[in-house]
């Protein structure tokens, strides 16, 4: 389901998306059949050909937008360790898995709706301005349309910003964040929320209050047009319904945002 109206302030639209396609596909089935957006793992940190191609047909049955979740080379760490690169190597790191999928997803009849990088690759883009830029730049070499996501406030948001790239403030369901707003990082006890309770309470700060609660007590400000639920949280799918049923309590109407010149529906 798609929004065609703006991002409303107030929280009467929200965009709710999961980190799929990274190898466990029953999890995939049933995300998918509750999410409005799906970042796709593109073959490198996670994933192949064949993940790609069951978890963008899911998407396409759902009419879920597909977006790309491209990571680090480094299967073996899952994309959650820092690998430096040379803005070169960035740009084709980016291009081959940015390809990869859009060639599915075409195959599947519908096209690429944003780019959510994975792991270290995000976090690093979240406070190394040079990187985001040299995200975006490549990005823009593949599809200037294609949204980035990112922490509001972050270099990425101020990249974008910059560049007059679409943007969309993403926030986390599952995941504790620092005073500073940054995300607890997942070596730290406690920083994956995996207590249903503890989720929700969490999405009702959010919706309610446009904050978050962090590690040591303080009150976060927090502006978000999309909510991620990771898809290797445990009980993700329980979670994820447990949201849904949360958010249509409080009047929240799930649904991809709208993007100009971005065509996902499938056809």
């Amino acid at each position: 389901m798609y929004c065609g109206a703006p991002y409303d302030q107030h929280v009467r639209r929200l965009d709710l998306n999961a980190d799929v396609g990274e190898g466990q596909a029953e999890t995939d089935a049933a995300l998918l059949a509750l999410v409005s957006s799906a970042n796709v793992a593109c073959g490198l940190h996670a994933g192949n050909a064949h993940t790609m191609r069951a978890t963008v047909g899911l998407a396409v049955r759902y009419g879920v937008a597909v977006g790309a979740h491209p990571g680090y080379d480094d299967r073996e760490g899952f994309g959650r360790r820092p690998v430096p690169l040379t803005p070169s190597e960035l740009s084709d790191l980016l291009l081959f898995q940015l390809g990869a999928l859009d060639a599915i997803a075409r195959a599947e009849g519908i096209a690429l709706h944003h780019v959510k990088p994975h792991g270290a690759l995000y976090n690093l883009a979240q406070t190394d301005i040079s990187l985001a830029h040299a995200m975006i730049a490549a990005v823009r070499v593949f599809d200037p349309a294609l949204a980035l996501f990112g922490r509001a406030g972050s270099a990425m948001a101020i990249a974008c910003g910059e560049l007059a790239h679409p943007f969309i403030a993403e926030a986390f369901a599952d995941r504790r964040y620092r005073a500073d707003g940054s995300l607890a990082p997942r070596s730290e006890l406690g920083s994956v929320l995996t207590d249903p309770e503890d989720v929700v309470a969490q999405l009702r700060s959010l919706i309610t209050h446009g904050e978050v609660m962090s590690a040591d007590g303080t009150r976060v400000p927090v502006a978000f047009e999309t909510l991620c639920l990771h898809g290797d949280t445990p009980d993700a799918p329980a979670l994820a319904g447990r949201i849904r049923r949360e958010l249509a309590a409080l009047g929240v109407t799930v649904c991809a945002p709208r993007l100009p010149g971005v065509d996902t529906l499938p056809s």
